[in-house]
């Protein structure tokens, strides 16, 4: 199986905007549209399509964001993966290529993400990756996880 993290161009931006998520996950995540829009508001934000055999087969979008404590944080801020593909282990595949891919390229101690509280698929998998809970919330009420890194998780 080849994979990739590939960023998201003219040539492949049609086809990143068709994938979809399930109808009963909509409430859990913007659309690509809107996710690209926001993207292209906000340069922080780098938005990447996940491709299996040459097929986009999912999102994400990420950044580093300063925290009010003056310090810097790597947000995995969207996540998803097509639901055509999904229950085929990719999203467990892809969660762990993205750690992979910032912990190598924002040398970090710590990750951060957003889930809202009744999305129970997504915080389990997360939670097997070693995200936790921290008490914080975003700006749109979801709860903050947060992955400790240690130098053995970006080998």
């Amino acid at each position: 199986m080849f994979t990739e993290i590939r960023d998201i161009t003219s040539l492949n931006k049609e086809e990143i905007l068709a994938l979809r998520i399930a109808d009963y996950q909509q409430d859990f995540i913007e659309t690509t549209l809107q996710c690209l829009t926001e993207a292209e508001n906000d340069r922080r934000y780098i938005p990447v399509g996940l491709y299996k055999d040459d097929i986009a087969v999912g999102f994400a979008m990420y950044g580093v964001f300063p925290h009010e404590d003056e310090t810097q944080r790597v947000w995995l801020d969207r996540y998803f993966i097509d639901e055509h593909y999904q229950h085929q282990g990719l999203g467990k595949y892809f969660l762990q290529q993205l750690i992979h891919f910032l912990v190598r390229d924002y040398h970090c101690r710590k990750l951060y993400l957003s889930v809202y509280d009744h999305n129970n698929v997504a915080i389990q998998l997360y939670k097997k990756f070693g995200f936790v809970f921290n008490g914080e919330l975003d700006e749109q009420g979801e709860k903050v996880m947060v992955k400790e890194v240690h130098n053995h998780d970006n080998n």
